[in-house]
């Protein structure tokens, strides 16, 4: 193998990995259990960026014939010598992953699927002279492989092949072999997760259930299935009648440690890139996921994150799953949330846990039809974790990370905005009376929309990041005046004063300086909000743009509460 020196940021081919000089965190442990520990059917439930497609192309390479077993060499399961002589490079693998089985129609979607299949069957295209298939089961290959000429539609298969394709694929690759088939479905649930989303659940539901219990149920071609996914789709969704369903979801000890980073191999990788240093800030980012008994990382955020500080050593942390995850069901989450449900979630945010009792069976169709059905979903995408033990169905949950709890506060403040821009006279009142220099309606209109958000008091999250949040939530509220000129973090005089506006027809210009009030000293943090503007010269700026009236307001927050004070109303 070449030196391993690149991040593999992105790159779930496990022969790529181990032949390109990638850094790799040895899963393949994972081999070892699966055949020690023995099920028909094994379906591993996991947040997205955990690392499961990756294993699923693993068992691929491993299990497949023509295995290299050079990818495997100095890897935990070549030390399982008897296991890798009866097990490696020994069976025909069909392998496919639904994560594009998407589309805005059932149609769109079935034809994705359609593909999919087909061009894993292409794979197998020596079926066609093998000397062990009849003409009539080479027919039938033909029908996985059947392309339309027109290119209008891709492969052409009727509704009742598609159904049955994988078991078909698999009976005829056991007839060619000899040999029974290892199936490997990854991302077995994104396309019911589309189907909801786009109305065609049921129509989706039915052929996920055909082509599931056709290649699952009694199939005497298959060897064993692996599966992966988001969530655990109820057993009467999808898996009626399946009987040898072995289910390890983020609660299961079993196979605990081998999606997400263990502690020990995130000190493995900062230590490898001589990034040691770093290791609490990737520990409060990008820890706190408990899968069974383990506490594990991310290992999306922490590739990325030891990538970008092998460029900039002194990068902060930041979110990265952000980017690859779709946030719509915090959105959901927020904006279904009553006022019990806001409070809750307050304490999530402060670092607390709360009781709830989650199931871990679901359809996608129930998701959103209760707010209990959405924390169960949380738990199972990530968003939240458990702590400690559990009392029969009921967890202690708690937000992750920091990463996370990122997540949550700009929901909030995206659902805080969208709700506040409903109040037009509510805002026209709160902008006048700042225009006008009228601090203390300023303060009794400010106070009223933080008493309808979700405050922000974790004592574990900095000072600034407490500010950051009231700063975004008056930003949000001034922006409302579309005549405005509103700048956030402006250069100004000496420093980046939090807002500056000017109100150029009017000649009016206001510094604004945002502080949280760590001991609920409202007064205090005032005073030291209108200080800095005086010391850092924030109101340069306004009277070099020609403003004719400068306003100086200082503001504090805590919790719900806020004081605003008026330094100065000057002619320029």
């Amino acid at each position: 193998m070449k030196p391993a020196d690149k991040l593999p940021i992105g790159i779930e081919n496990f022969e790529e990995i181990r032949t390109e000089g990638f850094f790799y965190v040895d899963k393949t442990g994972l081999i070892r259990e699966l055949l020690c520990n023995w099920g028909k059917v094994n379906l591993f439930t996991r947040p997205r960026r955990f690392g499961k497609s990756l294993n699923m192309n693993m068992l691929k390479y491993f299990f497949g014939y023509g295995c290299d077993g050079r990818l495997f060499e100095g890897l935990e399961i070549a030390r399982e010598q008897d296991l890798c002589a009866q097990y490696m490079g020994k069976f025909p693998v069909v392998s496919i992953t639904l994560k594009g089985a998407v589309a805005g129609s059932y149609e769109g979607a079935r034809a994705m699927l359609c593909s999919i299949i087909g061009n894993e069957a292409l794979r197998f295209r020596f079926l066609l002279k093998s000397e062990r298939l009849s003409r009539e089961e080479k027919v039938q290959y033909e029908q996985l492989v059947r392309v339309d000429t027109s290119g209008q539609q891709g492969f052409l298969m009727p509704e009742e092949v598609l159904a049955d394709s994988l078991r078909l694929l698999s009976s005829l690759l056991h007839r060619h072999y000899g040999q029974r088939v290892i199936l490997l479905i990854d991302e077995y649930d994104v396309p019911l997760d589309k189907a909801q989303q786009s109305g065609y659940y049921e129509e989706m539901v039915t052929l996920l259930r055909n082509l599931f219990g056709q290649v699952l149920k009694t199939n005497d071609s298959l060897y064993f299935a692996v599966l992966t996914g988001c969530l655990r789709i109820s057993r009467e969704s999808i898996f009626t009648g399946l009987n040898n369903l072995k289910v390890m979801s983020i609660t299961d000890v079993r196979f605990d440690e081998y999606f997400g980073f263990t502690d020990q191999e995130v000190c493995q990788i900062l230590s490898h890139y001589a990034l040691d240093g770093k290791y609490l800030d990737v520990k409060t980012w990008y820890d706190g996921y408990r899968f069974g008994s383990r506490e594990v990382y991310c290992p999306w955020d922490v590739v990325n994150y030891v990538d970008l500080l092998r460029w900039e050593p002194d990068a902060a942390p930041r979110s990265f799953w952000v980017n690859t995850s779709g946030n719509d069901i915090v959105r959901q989450f927020v904006r279904t949330a009553g006022q019990r449900t806001r409070r809750e979630l307050e304490r999530l945010i402060e670092g607390e846990m709360i009781a709830k009792k989650i199931n871990q069976e679901l359809t996608y169709r129930d998701l959103y039809r209760d707010i209990d059905n959405l924390w169960s979903v949380l738990f199972a995408t990530g968003y939240l974790t458990r702590r400690g033990g559990a009392e029969g169905k009921v967890f202690q949950l708690a937000i992750p990370n920091l990463e996370i709890r990122e997540i949550f506060i700009e929901q909030i403040l995206e659902w805080f905005q969208e709700e506040m821009h409903r109040d037009t006279p509510g805002l026209d009142a709160l902008c006048a009376a700042f225009a006008r220099g009228d601090a203390g309606e300023a303060e009794v209109r400010f106070n009223v929309y933080l008493g309808r958000t979700i405050s922000i008091r974790d004592t574990a999250v900095r000072k600034n990041r407490k500010e950051n949040f009231y700063h975004g939530i008056l930003l949000g509220l001034l922006s409302h005046r579309e005549d405005w000129d509103i700048d956030s973090n402006a250069e100004s005089g000496d420093g980046f004063s939090d807002i500056l506006v000017e109100i150029p027809e009017k000649g009016i210009g206001m510094v604004i300086e945002v502080k949280y009030a760590q001991d609920g000293d409202l007064e205090a943090g005032c005073a030291e909000a209108l200080a800095q503007i005086e010391e850092k010269g924030y109101t340069a700026r306004l009277c070099q743009d020609g403003m004719t009236t400068i306003l100086a307001y200082g503001i504090a927050c805590n919790r719900k509460k806020c004081r605003v004070q008026l330094a100065h109303a000057l002619e320029g």
